[in-house]
């Protein structure tokens, strides 16, 4: 995950710099709006940075269930952010529908794009493969962001070779403010997983019955309910009660109590899991809660 944020933080100073370049060179306000999200990444990337060694700081005495929300925290601070910027393209972009101006040294631009499409895909491939190992909310949400970057680069592509090979001047705003809504759509989707994780949202429900059914596995125990489950950055909190034996000595509980225990961490390592004993048959379980 820091070496995924380092990544992330590098290629973001290089795109920012040659992109730079590329719009002095030809005032494209596609271009203005590639920069302005490299200038954001810049941003968002360092960020994350930050909030994953927050996050992957152990557990201590003031902070027991660790710093995992420093993740998703950071996630809503991306969204926020990507909105803005979206907000700024699109103005940018009615202003040179008010007032074309003609795209120059579109070489340049598109040697630059093209190279910026090139560093985004190898960016995109190493960030997943680390989300399929840790489930980073933030680097999850970084790839997000980048994945808008690689759409918006082919944007500017298209802009440029638009405007400059058919002289479609309408084609460079237009496709600015095209970019500005998908940059919309992906702060909303990268908002919301945050939102879900800082307001303790249970996990999917297809993973509480995967849960309920390992619990079940175990021949002693009789029912599983008041299942409680929640994530924060890389960490996943498992509450559940056991239905058992009424007549079963307290360290036989406890012993088939570990055992469940056991198996649940062997499917989610390093979960954080509390489990508490109940009498089974004396108190009618809520269909809701039993499994």
């Amino acid at each position: 995950m820091r070496r995924a944020a380092i990544a992330s933080v590098s290629v973001s100073l290089f795109l920012l710099a040659i992109k730079t370049f590329a719009y002095f060179a030809s005032h494209s306000v596609a271009m203005l709006a590639s920069l302005a999200d490299s200038a954001l990444d810049l941003f968002t990337s360092w960020m994350n940075l930050i909030a994953i060694r927050s996050a992957l700081t152990p557990a201590d005495a003031e902070h027991r269930f660790g710093h995992g929300k420093a993740e998703p925290l950071a996630g809503l601070a991306q969204g926020a952010f990507i909105c803005a910027s979206a907000l700024f393209l699109v103005i940018q972009g009615i202003s040179r529908i008010m007032v074309p101006e003609p795209i120059d040294h579109s070489i340049q631009a598109l040697i630059v794009m093209c190279i910026a499409i090139a560093i985004s895909i190898v960016l995109i491939v190493y960030q997943r493969r680390v989300v399929a190992r840790t489930g980073s909310v933030a680097v999850e949400a970084d790839q997000t962001h980048y994945f808008g970057d690689l759409v918006t680069n082919i944007g500017v592509v298209l802009a440029l070779l638009l405007s400059s090979l058919l002289g479609w001047t309408l084609a460079d705003p237009l496709i600015a403010i095209a970019v500005a809504g998908i940059m919309a759509y992906t702060a909303f989707g990268v908002g919301r997983a945050a939102f879900h994780q800082l307001m303790d949202r249970e996990l999917p429900e297809a993973e509480r019955a995967r849960i309920a059914r390992i619990a079940r596995s175990h021949p002693a125990v009789k029912n599983v309910h008041d299942l409680k489950t929640r994530s924060a950055g890389l960490s996943t909190f498992i509450q559940l009660h056991l239905g058992l034996d009424p007549n079963m000595p307290l360290s036989e509980a406890h012993t088939i109590s570990d055992a469940v225990e056991l198996a649940l961490l062997q499917a989610y390592p390093g979960a954080d899991v509390i489990i508490h004993q109940d009498p089974a048959g004396l108190e009618p379980l809520p269909d809701e809660d039993a499994y």
